[in-house]
């Protein structure tokens, strides 16, 4: 699937970039945001996002996660993926020219390499923001009924184990379909990618993009507050 890249570019959270950079919630200098500006004209100019989705049949139990014909042990998945029929999994990249992009700079300016390493994080984000929609609309679509998505969850969050990135590329033909390749270390490569599993459901869910401290709607039903987002992290 491919999206236009000016949409993208729209789609970026620019106070992610500031995090990713160690300014927490603070605004940068100018000095560095006209960095970043540099480092994204630079970086939209030059990637060519790919990616690719399938939809499965999806159950679970308390440590078990069957997705399709793949079977995995992870709790943590399964929480996720509780009251969810169906999943998609994904894989997104922004193609090996983020990666020569960031090599060549890393040889003659260590500082802008930093920001467009937060820029490229930032950008792949929201790539795969934009794509988890395109799967919400498809599904809803297909079912007849209004669905709500999970986060994203990747092989090496929780209890679930890099080698689950194995199962991902054989159902997705990842390498042949939109030219990403797995590491003898089961890395990702192009590096500026992202594997993931997405539970879909027709039960109401808080907020999957992003989560809600970074949305401006106060008065949105499912808002929680930060102390409980902690919590559902540490669960």
């Amino acid at each position: 699937m491919e999206i236009n890249k000016d949409i993208i570019e729209h789609t970026i959270n620019r106070k992610e970039i500031y995090r990713y950079l160690g300014y927490g919630t603070n605004e940068p200098e100018s000095c560095v945001l006209a960095l970043v500006d540099e480092a994204l004209l630079s970086l939209l100019t030059a990637v060519k996002p790919k990616s690719i989705y399938k939809i499965y049949d999806c159950r679970t139990d308390k440590e078990r996660v069957f997705v399709g014909g793949m079977e995995f042990k992870s709790r943590n998945l399964s929480g996720n993926l509780a009251q969810c029929d169906k999943a998609a999994v994904l894989a997104a990249t922004l193609g090996i020219e983020a990666d020569k992009l960031l090599q060549r700079c890393e040889v003659v300016n260590m500082a802008k390499a930093s920001v467009l390493q937060a820029c490229a994080a930032a950008c792949i984000e929201a790539y795969c923001n934009l794509i988890q929609e395109e799967i919400r609309i498809a599904a809803q679509k297909e079912s007849g009924q209004t669905l709500y998505l999970r986060p994203r969850f990747s092989a090496g969050y929780g209890d679930l184990p890099l080698t689950a990135q194995k199962d991902i590329f054989r159902a997705l033909d990842c390498t042949k379909r939109i030219g990403l390749t797995l590491t003898q270390n089961l890395f990702l490569y192009p590096t500026k990618s992202v594997t993931a599993f997405i539970g879909l459901t027709a039960n109401p869910q808080n907020c999957h993009v992003e989560k809600c401290k970074s949305c401006q709607k106060t008065d949105c039903a499912f808002r929680v507050c930060e102390e409980e987002e902690r919590k559902d992290l540490v669960q």
